[in-house]
């Protein structure tokens, strides 16, 4: 979608990946809100609609929805979660996942053992919904096993 500075591609964090380096934050904002534009360009110029392209999302993005909301997430200034070189979890934040349906994702708030993401989730998932809505994504709230919850997220239809 769109280079980094070291000419890599950029992925959006879905919660899976490594923890981001402090000193690398700054440059991962430019390199987010680089990419939330383009993906507005894209979408002002794919609607045929004209309209508010933070409505509905293309086409593009629903062939991709585990990336493309995540890019909705990280650009709303949520903090993904992080896992270590093991797989282990080491940092509280948004996980995104593919959805049991096509073009659908699930959001879910995770964190190491004993970091109490679970009674943060209710509010955090909140602001999660937040963030996707403003980008044309529908998400709805539901309880898992074991009582946790999670967004099912699909796009806002126009």
């Amino acid at each position: 979608m769109t280079t980094t500075s070291g000419g890599g591609t950029f992925e959006a964090a879905t919660g899976d990946g490594p923890p981001l380096p402090a000193a690398e934050a700054e440059q991962r904002s430019r390199e987010v809100r680089t990419a939330r534009d383009g993906l507005l360009q894209i979408r002002r110029l794919t609607s045929g609609q004209g309209g508010d392209p933070k409505a509905v999302p293309a086409d593009w993005e629903r062939g991709r929805p585990v990336r493309a909301v995540s890019l909705a997430l990280e650009s709303g200034g949520l903090t993904p979660s992080s896992v270590d070189a093991s797989g282990t979890r080491v940092a509280t934040g948004y996980r995104v996942r593919t959805g049991d349906r096509p073009a659908t994702a699930v959001v879910e708030w995770l964190g190491p053992p004993g970091s109490g993401a679970a009674q943060e989730e209710a509010e955090a998932l909140a602001a999660c919904m937040a963030a996707l809505t403003r980008l044309g994504w529908d998400a709805l709230l539901y309880r898992g096993p074991r009582g946790r919850r999670f967004l099912e997220v699909e796009p806002m239809t126009p």
